[in-house]
């Protein structure tokens, strides 16, 4: 788990089957003193999380997967929490 930054909305006009109908972001992880932590990711959100929010994220394949409903899926990421 990782604390990261919401900095915009993942569009696809062509998605992996098991991908329709989830919200995509672009999360910026953070280090703990709240500067990048390499490059944005593209995380699964089912949480309604918007731009700016703080989230926490994992890279919890497996998870991810089974949040979707398909073990073939390339979904990687995953948004865990909105942080108040």
């Amino acid at each position: 788990m990782q604390k990261a930054r919401v900095v915009g909305q993942g569009i696809a006009t062509v998605k992996h089957p098991s991908m329709q109908g989830w919200k995509l972001l672009l999360v910026q992880p953070l280090t703990p003193n709240e500067e990048a932590d390499g490059e944005p990711l593209l995380a699964v959100d089912c949480l309604g999380a918007g731009t700016s929010d703080y989230v926490i994220i994992s890279n919890d394949g497996a998870a991810a997967r089974e949040l979707v409903g398909s073990k073939n899926s390339p979904v990687r990421w995953t948004v865990l929490g909105v942080c108040d």
